[in-house]
């Protein structure tokens, strides 16, 4: 990371750029894949885990005896932690659901005879993707699992890449059980997300995908669309922006910087500073902390896509942040939570100097799905409402009709729908 130094407005737009994204056409790659899993089913999962995985797969399914061998293997700690970050989870987004419920009941008379509402529904069946590999998020099986069963889909299953030995990570089957999910696949990559659109023998399709993955996952999702499968957002690398005064604490700019940087190769982190002084100290800690990582080597490379931006005021940073829109901000500031409300573009916000965002990646209660890529300017992180679905219904009385006519009838004529006018005046005379 080098150092910005005030910068004018005019170059705000170009500092707040992400990375040049290779835009080479995965669907060449991925058409086939789907091909393949539509008309293979299952053997065709099992010839991609031995490509992909270099797992000789048996049975997809994983079986009850490795749910229980899998809560043999996790430590206390995890476990308990596994149990603690779920409540938390569970405490928040049943409050969504709640206020839902609440609203789901108000009905609104837009005129004497006219009454409309809208009621919410649970997606009847979704897919969960979670990775595995270096880093198997199983943290990511509590962010997903846990708003789809509250909501109430009635199948939720998940899939997640075997190891080379055709197991599934402990911790993931262990969070899964945790969470009420018992139906899991062992199935990665794009051919996971083609089994989740299609169905397989033993996968079956669902209406909904939700999880993050590799640039091929990502494609893969984009390309079940075609096939009416909905997904929760556009996903692009991890990134987060910090905004600290002269009060922040540069070991703990460093490590917040440092925690996103070893996500992947492509992730961005971006600190935004009134301080000269603590954007060179933040440095120097990058330097001394990056050494330790057992993942230095993506963090490092994922440093050359990051910025250190000093402005002279606490107006030019909210301005920068709200034009970068990061999918994780951060404000370590003397007045943090009066900057949080002035912040109109981000997925999650974390406030004040001992508000990490790991903490929300694990275990605050929020969720750690958000959007990437400046998608915070139109999407908002998954929440009870990315597993429901709304229904607007209306009622009308004779006399309501009667008094709304007029107006149906003459919009429906002005656009030439005669059929529109009739079905409303055919029932003025009855």
């Amino acid at each position: 990371m080098t150092i910005t130094l005030n910068p004018p407005s005019s170059q705000f737009l170009e500092l707040t750029r992400r990375p040049a994204a290779q835009h080479e056409s995965l669907e060449s790659i991925i058409a086939p894949i789907f091909s393949t899993v539509q008309e293979n089913g299952d053997i065709a999962l099992r010839n991609y885990a031995r490509q992909f995985d270099k797992a000789d797969i048996d049975n997809i399914i994983v079986r009850d005896e490795e749910f229980l061998r899998a809560e043999k293997l996790l430590s206390h700690d995890v476990k308990q932690a596994i149990r603690v970050a779920a409540e938390n989870i569970s405490k928040f987004h049943t409050m969504q659901f709640d206020t839902m419920q609440v609203e789901a009941t108000q009905r609104i008379s837009t005129m004497p005879g006219v009454v409309c509402w809208r009621k919410s529904l649970p997606i009847g069946r979704v897919g969960l993707y979670i990775p595995g590999g270096t880093a198997p998020l199983f943290s990511t099986v509590l962010m997903l699992g846990i708003p789809a069963r509250i909501a109430g889909s009635d199948i939720r299953i998940l899939c997640t890449p075997p190891s080379a030995t055709g197991d599934v990570h402990p911790a993931i089957l262990y969070a899964a059980q945790t969470v009420g999910i018992r139906h899991v696949y062992k199935a990665g990559g794009a051919q996971a997300i083609a089994a989740m659109t299609f169905g397989t023998e033993s996968v079956p399709a669902v209406h909904k995908i939700f999880g993050p993955g590799n640039k091929y996952v990502v494609a893969a999702k984009h390309y079940a669309q075609q096939y009416g499968v909905a997904i929760d957002m556009p996903a692009g690398p991890s990134e987060v922006l910090v905004i600290a005064d002269d009060t922040a604490n540069p070991r703990f700019v460093a490590a917040d910087l440092l925690a996103q940087a070893e996500h992947d190769i492509d992730a961005q982190v971006m600190l935004i500073t009134t301080s000269l002084p603590l954007a060179e100290a933040t440095l120097q800690e990058i330097d001394i902390q990056l050494s330790f990582l057992p993942r230095k080597e993506t963090a490092s490379r994922a440093l050359n896509n990051s910025r250190c931006i000093v402005v002279e005021t606490t107006d030019a940073a909210i301005a920068l942040s709200n034009l970068y829109a990061p999918e994780h901000l951060i404000i370590a500031t003397h007045d943090a939570s009066a900057l949080a409300e002035r912040i109109t573009d981000a997925g999650s916000i974390f406030i004040g100097h001992y508000t990490p965002e790991s903490v929300g990646d694990y275990a605050s209660g929020t969720n750690h799905t958000l959007p990437t890529n400046g998608y915070a300017r139109s999407y908002s992180g998954v929440s009870i409402d990315s597993f429901m679905k709304k229904i607007t219904l209306q009622s009308l009385t004779n006399e309501g009709l009667q008094a709304i006519a007029p107006t149906v009838i003459t919009m429906a004529q002005a656009e030439g729908l005669d059929a529109h006018a009739q079905a409303v005046a055919v029932r003025l005379s009855v």
